[in-house]
């Protein structure tokens, strides 16, 4: 059985709850409906931001994640009976500290994974940095990865996303500068050298300078914005294609992930203070994977994410 996700990347401006909630309604009444939908970074809180001191954003937008806005986003979610990924938010914990979180809910409502921004943009970005790296399931798909906009500058973590077995990296942005012209190459890249699908939805002008896309596991581009435009991008992701791209090699001829070989002698890697182990090289594999696409060598479903592939 194939695993085809239809994704919706929607580049769209900063929106007020109830005008990403009617749009959100809107879309999936239309072709644009999708299996996945997934918004911006910040969408629900940028609006009108740049007038504020950094406390008033935080009063506005920052509570926890399982308070009125996570139910609210739950709940549409359950109406809708998709797959939500609306950006990030700002996320206020126990002790008060607050975090740039991406959140995913799934079609019954539920949070089934929050992560919080490692690579924060400094100094522009002054909240609390995360220390956890995040995949979840999506039964009858695989497994996906998340990133937040700069987080992609950092191949250490796409990398680690892979290793844990993400076939698909969701990377949400809000760039309102002439970097994204470098995003673009950074996430390809991403993509070739993990074998693996890259999301990567920016925010439509004015807010942010737009140039959303999704790359296949080889690279390709396959959906794109040309500009700024506030469009929704929709398109199918077939999961099957990271296993035979480490499978038969990408363009046939390059294989990252089966380089290291039993025999060989631990990788030193004095920046990390660590090694890459020949024995855990290889990453983890969706359990939704077809028999005939999986390795020969012994297969890894799960990997903890307080572990490391590369140190």
């Amino acid at each position: 059985m194939s695993r085809h996700l239809r994704l919706a990347l929607v580049q769209a401006p900063a929106e007020t709850f109830e005008q990403f909630a009617e749009g959100l309604r809107t879309r999936m009444k239309s072709p644009n409906a999708a299996d996945l939908v997934v918004y911006p970074e910040a969408h629900l809180y940028s609006l009108g931001i740049e007038s504020l001191t950094e406390e008033e954003i935080y009063e506005a937008h920052a509570e926890p994640l399982d308070g009125p806005r996570g139910k609210a986003l739950g709940a549409l979610a359950r109406e809708l009976g998709i797959w939500l990924v609306p950006g990030t938010v700002l996320e206020r914990d126990a002790d008060g500290s607050v975090y740039n979180t991406a959140v995913v809910y799934n079609p019954d409502g539920e949070l089934v994974a929050s992560y919080r921004k490692i690579f924060t943009w400094r100094p522009y970005e002054p909240v609390c940095v995360g220390r956890d790296f995040v995949v979840f399931d999506m039964p009858g798909y695989g497994r996906a990865g998340l990133s937040i906009c700069y987080d992609s500058w950092y191949p250490e973590l796409t990398r680690h996303l892979a290793w844990m077995g993400a076939e698909l990296v969701i990377n949400v942005v809000q760039t309102p500068t002439a970097g994204r012209a470098q995003e673009i190459p950074v996430n390809q890249a991403n993509a070739i050298v993990n074998q693996v699908w890259v999301a990567s939805v920016n925010g439509a002008g004015p807010t942010a300078h737009g140039r959303s896309i999704l790359v296949d596991p080889e690279g390709h581009i396959q959906v794109a914005a040309a500009g700024m435009e506030d469009v929704t991008l929709t398109t199918v992701v077939d999961f099957d294609r990271v296993a035979a791209a480490r499978k038969f090699g990408t363009s046939g001829d390059s294989w990252p992930w089966d380089h290291f070989t039993a025999g060989d002698t631990p990788l030193e890697l004095p920046l990390y203070n660590g090694r890459i182990d020949p024995a855990t090289w290889r990453p983890a594999i969706s359990r939704e994977t077809p028999d005939a696409l999986r390795p020969t060598a012994p297969v890894v479903f799960e990997r903890p994410a307080e572990e490391s592939g590369d140190e």
